[in-house]
């Protein structure tokens, strides 16, 4: 791993431990095993080393979770449906990077107008908007009842974020955060989904 990537490693465990004001150069330097100075090879400063960060963290959310601009194929049935968000769903909770870079947004999103900004698309906007274009794909395909897909979206996600918030303060309780989410999920197929479920 280059310098470079391990200064972002430790930089974000920081930053989710300590906060972003509670964390300086030094601080990561030491952590990679270089001198403060050495860093600014690398970064013009931790502004920089923040803003990669998120960078890197959107990237691969929008990667392997998707984004209202790659949602990824229809589901074509409940079960097809549940399986692809659980999915989404456990690399959310279960994804180092994700998950420690959710906990730096939460801590400072008070603080820092482009955090508020990464947290209201990560948590509310961006995330109901896709599920908002994939339930009404799945209304195109007959597979759910015609209603609302962007009050769906809430009633869908708002429940889950709850369940991550909680695995997020309690990871011993992230299974059954896990088993919520996916009886959550069955419920709503149940109420809204066309058909055999």
């Amino acid at each position: 791993m280059s310098t470079k990537q391990r200064i972002l490693d430790e930089a974000l465990t920081l930053f989710a431990e300590n906060g972003y004001d509670g964390t300086g150069v030094d601080l990561i330097a030491e952590r990679v095993g270089i001198k403060g100075p050495s860093l600014y090879k690398h970064y013009k400063g931790k502004e920089e080393i923040l803003n990669a960060l998120i960078d890197e963290a959107e990237e691969r959310y929008d990667e392997m979770f998707g984004s209202e601009k790659n949602i990824g194929n229809v589901p074509q049935s409940a079960e097809e449906f549940i399986k692809v968000t659980m999915r989404r769903i456990a690399f959310t909770m279960r994804d180092p990077l994700i998950r420690k870079t959710r906990m730096l947004l939460v801590q400072e999103q008070f603080r820092n107008e482009r955090i508020s900004e990464v947290t209201t698309r990560h948590q509310l906007d961006g995330v109901q908007r896709m599920f908002a274009k994939i339930i009404k794909g799945m209304m195109d395909e007959g597979l759910v009842k015609k209603d609302d897909p962007e009050l769906l979206a809430v009633e869908l996600t708002a429940p889950a974020f709850l369940q991550i918030a909680r695995a997020d303060r309690q990871p011993q309780y992230a299974e059954e955060c896990m088993e919520c989410i996916e009886k959550h999920l069955r419920h709503f197929c149940k109420v809204y989904m066309k058909g055999p479920k």
